[in-house]
């Protein structure tokens, strides 16, 4: 890959790890919400229904980032049916990044006995990279197969 292709593939990948902090904090903040503020203390509810609530949440505050701060330029048209559309699409890239995370996470919590934050926070940074991918290969490609195009 040359420099000039190089370039603006790292430029994009540093602006979605920063939007990934902001969907990251949003994740962590109703993780622990549910965990242990609003759920019962189960290991379903902590370690299972926590981590789903926070993970839609955080989906939906990553996926506004990249619709327009990320991939932009990849945007056929920034209307409301277009990002519903890419949202879509979206949603369901992620649930392969999520089932990742979740089992990186119960696999973290049996080994190491972590709390549920530590564990989710490790995970994320194993699943991260493969959101990365979707979206810059899959939802948000350069080719004219995008998803959600009007």
């Amino acid at each position: 890959m040359n420099s000039r292709l190089l370039c603006p593939l790292v430029r994009r990948y540093l602006k979605f790890l920063a939007s990934t902090l902001a969907g990251t904090a949003v994740d962590m903040l109703v993780l622990w919400l549910c965990a242990d503020v609003l759920l019962p203390d189960t290991y379903g509810m902590k370690y299972v229904v926590s981590p789903c609530i926070s993970f839609e949440c955080a989906v939906v505050t990553n996926f506004t980032l990249a619709f327009f701060y990320v991939w932009p330029d990849r945007v056929s048209s920034p209307s409301p049916r277009s990002y519903l559309r890419h949202l879509a699409g979206y949603n369901l890239s992620c649930i392969g990044a999520f089932l990742v995370k979740l089992l990186l996470l119960l696999l973290f919590e049996r080994l190491f006995h972590w709390h549920v934050l530590l564990c989710n926070v490790v995970a994320l940074c194993f699943s991260g990279i493969i959101n990365f991918l979707m979206n810059e290969r899959i939802i948000f490609a350069r080719s004219g197969h995008r998803v959600g195009r009007s």
